[in-house]
């Protein structure tokens, strides 16, 4: 592999978990960081190969920012020891904006982070507190002007759409208070999973229906191509040249390791899993003995259907190049009864999801692509 890869590190821990997340993370506390730490480290200094190039890497979690700048510089050491870093690289951290610290975001500015993900999810106080968030929307903004007089000049902000009460007035205050003053924006409808405190209060009772909700997603794409955010992928929005190029990798099925219980690889052609476990992950000599195969990915249906996700589509010259033996006849032949829908669009050179087409991403993707299941 002589192509840059991507990194990302799974830090799973929380204060207190949001009642609609579904990710993997544990109360935060010093000893469970300090272990944790030592096992990245060590998984670090036996991760696959050395001396290959890392263009992309990515702090997510749970709260990464909980980790503290030296944590974090550590880790961002170890990888230079281990791979060559590029001096473009991209360094994502995703934070809320209740723990970040000025000395922290300047800490980490200098050690080599240049882009930041910031949990805010509503400009609205009452939204926030349904949602179980722990700041408030003058934090929020506070936060991303302490991201600028850091050093900052990539800053990205979560909204969720679709939550309980929501109107377009709130889309609209969102937009007003954090438009100005960023350069990236992720909207994603809210989904009330089972196996959280939101899907065992049946809190979709509470949520706009799906008509609304698709009305709210609608309202916000229009909004935010109007005030110079782009639309990329059918839930993240960036000023010109500044897509995530870290999330970019996902979609495009490029190769990233990803380090840390309940993080995904894409390498060398196969998906490749940790499981959900902390103390496993943690205790291990060599945590690379629990990497898990995902024999279900790496193939033509699951590059296509991440591709159809993006704004740009599936270009067909990129299937004939990686998967010669796929006959493209079949997709192009279902894709006439999206286009005449108005879900899709197709020439010569590719196909893609309109918006409206985006609003039923899994069944329009599903119907262009079951007969390669």
């Amino acid at each position: 592999m002589t192509k840059s890869f991507g990194l990302y590190f799974h830090i799973p821990f929380c204060r207190s978990k949001c009642p609609y997340c579904d990710f993997y993370s544990i109360p935060y506390t010093e000893e469970q960081a300090n272990r944790y730490t030592e096992a990245v480290l060590r998984a670090l200094s036996k991760a696959p190969e050395r001396d290959l190039p890392v263009d992309t890497i990515y702090f997510g979690g749970g709260t990464p920012v909980l980790f503290g700048a030296q944590r974090l510089l550590t880790m961002i050491d170890a990888v230079r020891k281990r791979y060559v870093v590029s001096d473009d690289c991209e360094i994502t951290l995703e934070a809320n904006p209740a723990a970040m610290t000025l000395e922290d975001l300047r800490t980490l500015r200098k050690g080599g982070f240049n882009r930041i993900s910031i949990g805010v999810q509503s400009a609205v106080e009452e939204q926030l507190k349904t949602l179980g968030r722990l700041h408030s929307v003058q934090q929020a903004r506070e936060s991303v002007e302490l991201c600028r007089i850091a050093g900052f000049e990539n800053v990205s902000v979560d909204l969720m759409l679709g939550t309980p009460g929501q109107t377009e007035e709130a889309i609209l205050r969102f937009c007003d208070t954090f438009c100005p003053v960023v350069e990236h924006i992720s909207a994603y409808l809210l989904k009330v999973e089972e196996n959280t405190p939101f899907g065992r209060q049946q809190m979709e009772r509470f949520c706009p229906d799906e008509e609304q909700s698709a009305d709210l997603y609608l309202f916000a794409v229009k909004e935010l191509e109007s005030r110079g955010f782009h639309q990329y992928e059918i839930s993240n929005f960036a000023k010109d040249g500044l897509h995530s190029r870290h999330n970019s990798r996902y979609w495009d099925c490029s190769e990233y390791l990803g380090i840390g219980p309940a993080a995904h690889s894409f390498w060398k052609g196969q998906r490749k899993y940790f499981e959900r476990d902390l103390e496993s992950f943690s205790t291990a000599e060599d945590p690379w003995q629990l990497w898990q195969l995902d024999e279900e990915g790496g193939d033509f249906f699951e590059y296509a259907m991440l591709r159809l996700r993006l704004n740009e589509g599936l270009r067909f010259a990129d299937c004939r190049e990686r998967y010669p033996e796929i006959n493209l006849a079949p997709l192009k032949q279902q894709a006439q009864q999206l286009i005449q829908h108005g879900l899709a669009v197709m020439d010569e050179e590719h196909i893609a999801l309109t918006v409206q087409g985006f609003l039923l991403s899994n069944a329009a993707i599903w119907r262009l692509l079951e007969v390669y299941d």
